[in-house]
């Protein structure tokens, strides 16, 4: 298959594309030496990842796959969403977004405190967009679990009762939100 850039500098995700993708050779932006950060200013997950996927490919001239996913609260009208790694400031850590969330949702029995994880992949080449979406439904967790993952792994908790982080990597990347939309992308890919 032919090389494709992800557009990530976030290593633990871009292990986690790689795990689920296999059989791609996929380049990151350290691997090409690009320092790019394109503003995610879009109101929706597709329009980030679309807009990440479009710049960064037609700068590098290469195929380019960029994602946008976060985390839907539904009882809080899906806040934070496209804003989850961001709502507190570009400088703040999954942590401190975590114990934000942790604390806004104090209050909240525990059937309100339904969510989802959603990822959006935009894969683009000369001028075509590709797009896949990935959900999972689950809920906020009463505090932080596990030391896996990354980001809000911590405080989303599966139908399974265990969180993202809980999870081993291998068990996490047979189920994500990210794996659902990178096997969506492939089917689409391959036809």
């Amino acid at each position: 298959m032919k090389k494709i850039l992800v557009a990530t500098s976030n290593k633990e995700k871009l292990k986690e594309i790689k795990d689920i993708l296999k059989d791609c050779e996929l380049l990151s932006l350290q691997d090409i030496n690009c320092k790019i950060e394109v503003c995610e200013d879009q109101e929706t997950f597709e329009g980030n990842a679309k807009k990440k996927a479009k710049e960064i490919s037609e700068l590098n001239n290469v195929p380019c796959l960029a994602d946008d996913s976060g985390l839907c609260i539904e009882k809080l009208n899906d806040w934070p969403g496209v804003y989850t790694d961001r709502f507190l400031g570009s400088n703040s850590t999954a942590e401190e977004r975590n114990q934000a969330i942790l604390e806004k949702m104090k209050n909240l029995k525990e059937e309100e405190r339904r969510a989802k994880v959603v990822c959006v992949i935009a894969y683009y080449e000369k001028g075509k967009f590709v797009i896949s979406r990935g959900e999972v439904e689950g809920k906020i967790a009463m505090e932080p679990r596990g030391y896996n993952g990354f980001g809000f792994d911590s405080i989303f908790e599966l139908e399974n009762g265990k969180t993202y982080a809980e999870m081993s990597q291998e068990e996490k990347n047979a189920i994500s939100h990210r794996k659902i939309a990178l096997e969506n992308l492939k089917k689409q890919l391959t036809n």
